[in-house]
């Protein structure tokens, strides 16, 4: 345990004294958050031309047609036929057509009594994912509110759709999550892999080596002393795209900062196994960088990994950085728990003990 907390300390002030890359690893992740958010939509907000089909007729559903009517972030028009309606949505017309089906009043009388849940179908513009995104949770916010004066908090209502996880007002609220979780696996993965294989080529490690000092013991100092860092960090980018954006954590912070921990302990790891594998500090970069360069674009970084061909969606679900930017966007924007998300912090648990089991077996100090 002593070791742990002086290798610990030790790496802190590793950190504290090389400034430049201290700097540059917050510097970046926010020049991207600025530079993203201020050309492709900032604070800016969006809204949605759509329909409302009632096949219903019945007073319940007159009461939920009128509530989306009132939404000012969608702008509906109540039509008869749904065959036109679904027609001007493929040609590109609307954005989003709200279909309530027959025998909604009844469903949602019967579930007011315990039995199962009404619905209602959301047909959207899968080209355009950041107005689909709106759109689904502001019909999921509408249906929300009717479940809860209906039920006494028990959903009385579901709304059917498809898609990720991008739910809020501006791109940079999809974005400012993303940011976060990239800062995150570039710090740890790439950072790792990098200063490990430096040390070994300097011989930094073959010294330690002559101790008694365990591979575990080392990672798990080299592990908390970035995660403190990380976490700084996280919470220093959330406060400035609070400040420039008007961004918000409408979730729990210990519930975003266990995401912060999970995803520094798996992608740390994982930075282990490539130190492990790199001979040299110059082959350690590209190794890191092949790894970590795709998940930008497949874990849904900058964009909707809803995007991605069908063939590798298996791939998206995979990564870990999927599940990392997934939750903390959850998180802060729509306020999700533990009980939503922890299909996303099971996955990422799994990362890191399987990668860091991986680390301590092929850990090399020389």
């Amino acid at each position: 345990m002593k070791a742990y907390i002086q290798l610990t300390l030790a790496q802190l002030r590793i950190f504290i004294r090389n400034k430049q890359v201290l700097l540059w690893s917050f510097l970046f992740p926010v020049f991207f958050m600025v530079m993203f958010g201020t050309f492709f939509g900032g604070g800016s907000s969006m809204s949605i031309n759509g329909v409302v089909i009632d096949q219903d007729r019945s007073a319940q559903s007159a009461q939920l047609v009128g509530a989306l009517m009132k939404t000012p972030a969608m702008k509906l028009k109540q039509e008869e036929h749904t065959a036109p309606g679904l027609q001007k949505l493929k040609d590109g017309g609307l954005q989003m057509v709200v279909i309530i089906p027959a025998g909604y009043g009844n469903k949602l009388d019967a579930a007011v009594k315990g039995g199962e849940a009404s619905s209602v179908n959301v047909y959207y513009d899968q080209t355009n994912m950041m107005t689909a995104e709106l759109g689904k949770t502001v019909v999921a916010q509408v249906a929300d509110g009717i479940s809860k004066e209906k039920t006494a908090y028990k959903p009385a209502i579901t709304v059917k759709a498809e898609g990720v996880q991008a739910l809020k007002l501006s791109y940079i609220d999809f974005l400012v999550p993303g940011i976060v979780s990239m800062m995150i696996m570039s710090n740890n993965l790439n950072g790792v892999a990098g200063q490990i294989a430096s040390w070994r080529e300097r011989g930094i490690l073959r010294r330690m080596q002559s101790t008694t000092l365990k591979s575990s013991t080392f990672i798990a100092s080299q592990i908390t002393a970035r995660l403190l860092l990380n976490g700084l960090q996280a919470v220093i980018v959330l406060l400035i795209a609070s400040v420039i954006f008007g961004t918000k954590v409408n979730g729990s912070w210990g519930l975003l900062l266990l995401f912060v921990i999970l995803g520094t302990l798996a992608f740390m790891s994982i930075g282990f196994i490539v130190a492990s594998l790199a001979k040299t500090p110059e082959s350690a970069g590209p190794i890191a960088g092949f790894i970590s360069f795709p998940m930008l674009f497949l874990g849904g970084v900058f964009f909707s990994a809803d995007n991605i061909p069908s063939f590798l969606q298996p791939v998206v679900n995979l990564i870990p950085i999927t599940h990392l930017s997934t939750a903390m966007r959850q998180v802060m924007n729509v306020g999700a728990d533990l009980t939503v998300l922890w299909p996303q912090a099971l996955i990422l648990g799994g990362w890191m003990v399987v990668a860091f089991a991986i680390a301590s077996f092929t850990f090399k100090w020389e």
